[in-house]
C-alpha cells in the first residue's frame, strides 16, 4: 500500500492547497473578477459545503468499492474541471461555481488514505498514520502561502490557475493506475449489516464529538484559508507580500501540529484530553486576538501560529470517534466525521462573512475582527465543554 498512499498524497497536498489559497490571491481576484470580501468568503465557504456533502456518497462508496476509482473519476473530473473553469472566470460567480466544484473534486483525497489506514494497517496506529499523512498534505498549505504569490506575480494568477489545471489531470490519473483497493470484508448487501449512516447518527457515544468536529478545524482553517489576508490588510496596512509571509509562517504551525498530535497520540494516555488541551489553546489565542486585536504585529503572528499548531488536532479526533465505529462501516464512519469537520468549515465561513460585512472591513476593521475573534472564541469554549460528556473509549471496542 506504500505506493498507493504516496499517490493520494499528492491529491491531499492539492486538496490542501485548493482550500488555502484564496487568502493570497485575493487582491488579484478582487481588482479581475470584482469580487468582495464577502464574496470571496463565501468562494471559500463553498468549497467546504461541497466537500462535505459529497462525504456521504464518498462513504458509501468507499465501503462498497474501494477507493481508487471513485478518487481517481472525482480528482479528474471535479477538481481538474474546477481549477479550469476558475481559471476562465470572469465574475464572483464563476469564482464561487468553481470552488464549490474544486470541493466536490477534493472530496475523497483524505478519505480514501484514511479508510487504507483502517482497513489495513493496526488500529493502534491508526491516529500517528492519519496525523503524518494530515502533516504531509499540509505542504499544499505552505505552497498557498508566499510561494502561490510569487509565482503569482511572476506569471499571473490565471497562468498559475492553467498549471494547477494540468497537474491536477496528471495526478488524477495516476490515481486510478497505481492506487491499490484494499482487501474488502464479506458483509451481507443488507443495508442494516452494513451499518447506514443513520445507524452511526444514533451511537450516543459519538454525539458529544460532532459538534467539537464541526468548530475546531473550522477556526484555523477559516483564518488560514482567508480571514488572514483582510485582517493582516485592514488592521495592520500590510501589503500582498507581507500577508503571503505571514500565512506561510502560520502553514508550517499547523504542518508542525499536525506531526506533533501523531506521536502525542501514541504518548497520551487519553485521546480526550489531549484534545481538550489543543481545544483549550485555540480558545486562549482567540482571546487574546480579540482583546488585543491589534496592539501589536508580533503578538498577533505568534498567537496565529499557535492556534495553527493546536487546532490541527483532526486526526485525534478522528482516533478518538473511530473507535466506536462498526467494522463493516469504516468508510462511512470516516466520512461521517469529516462532513462534520469540513462542513463546519463552510458553515462557519458562510456564518462569518454575514457577521463581517464588506462595509465593517473597510470602515472598522478593528471592531469588525474583534467581533470574528470573539465569535470564534464562544463557539470553541461552547462545544469544549460539551465534549467533556465524551466517552473515552467504547465498552467493547469495535475494530
Amino acid at each position: 500500500m506504500g505506493l498507493s498512499i504516496a499517490i493520494l498524497a499528492l491529491g491531499y497536498i492539492m486538496s490542501q492547497f485548493y482550500r488555502a489559497f484564496l487568502a493570497v490571491l485575493a487582491d488579484d481576484l478582487s481588482r479581475d473578477l470584482g469580487a468582495t470580501p464577502t464574496e470571496l468568503s463565501l468562494a471559500s465557504g463553498a468549497w467546504f459545503v461541497m466537500f462535505a456533502l459529497a462525504q456521504f456518497p464518498v462513504g458509501i462508496w468507499l465501503d462498497r468499492f474501494g477507493p481508487r476509482r471513485m478518487t481517481a473519476a472525482l480528482f479528474t473530473l471535479g477538481a481538474g474541471g474546477g481549477v479550469l473553469w476558475l481559471a476562465l472566470a470572469t465574475t464572483p460567480e464563476h469564482l464561487i461555481a468553481a470552488m464549490g466544484m474544486i470541493g466536490i473534486g477534493c472530496s475523497p483525497v483524505l478519505m480514501a488514505p484514511i479508510f487504507i489506514f483502517a482497513k489495513a494497517f493496526q488500529a493502534m496506529r491508526f491516529g500517528l498514520l492519519s496525523a503524518w499523512f494530515v502533516a504531509v498534505g499540509s505542504v499544499g498549505n505552505v505552497a498557498g502561502a508566499m510561494p502561490l504569490e510569487l509565482l503569482a506575480t511572476q506569471f499571473g494568477w490565471r497562468s498559475v490557475m492553467f498549471g494547477l489545471f494540468v497537474l491536477t489531470i496528471a495526478i488524477g490519473l495516476a490515481i486510478y493506475q497505481f492506487v491499490k483497493d484494499p482487501v474488502r470484508e464479506t458483509t451481507s448487501d443488507h443495508p442494516s449489516d452494513r451499518g447506514s449512516f443513520l445507524t452511526l447518527l444514533k451511537l450516543r457515544a459519538l454525539w458529544p464529538i460532532f459538534p467539537i468536529m464541526a468548530v475546531a478545524y473550522a477556526i484555523p482553517a477559516g483564518l488560514r484559508g482567508y480571514w488572514i489576508a483582510p485582517y493582516l490588510s485592514g488592521v495592520y496596512g500590510l501589503d500582498s507580500a507581507a500577508i503571503g509571509t505571514l500565512t506561510l509562517w502560520m502553514a508550517l504551525a499547523m504542518i508542525a501540529g499536525s506531526v506533533a498530535y501523531g506521536p502525542l497520540d501514541r504518548w497520551s494516555p487519553s485521546r480526550k484530553w489531549l484534545n481538550v488541551c489543543g481545544g483549550a489553546i485555540v480558545v486562549v489565542c482567540m482571546f487574546v486576538l480579540a482583546i488585543w486585536t491589534a496592539s501589536s504585529l508580533f503578538l498577533t503572528t505568534a498567537m496565529l501560529m499557535v492556534c495553527g499548531f493546536a487546532g490541527m488536532g483532526y486526526p485525534v479526533l478522528m482516533a478518538h470517534a473511530r473507535q466506536f465505529f462498526p467494522p463493516q462501516a469504516v468508510g462511512r464512519g470516516v466520512t461521517l466525521l469529516n462532513f462534520f469537520s469540513v462542513g463546519g468549515v463552510g458553515v462557519m465561513q458562510w456564518t462569518t462573512a454575514a457577521i463581517i460585512r464588506d462595509e465593517a472591513i473597510q470602515n472598522t476593521p478593528l471592531h469588525a475582527f474583534q467581533t470574528l475573534f470573539w465569535f470564534y472564541a464562544i463557539c470553541l469554549t461552547i462545544v469544549l465543554a460539551l465534549y467533556l460528556a465524551a466517552r473515552e473509549r467504547p465498552e467493547k471496542v469495535a475494530i
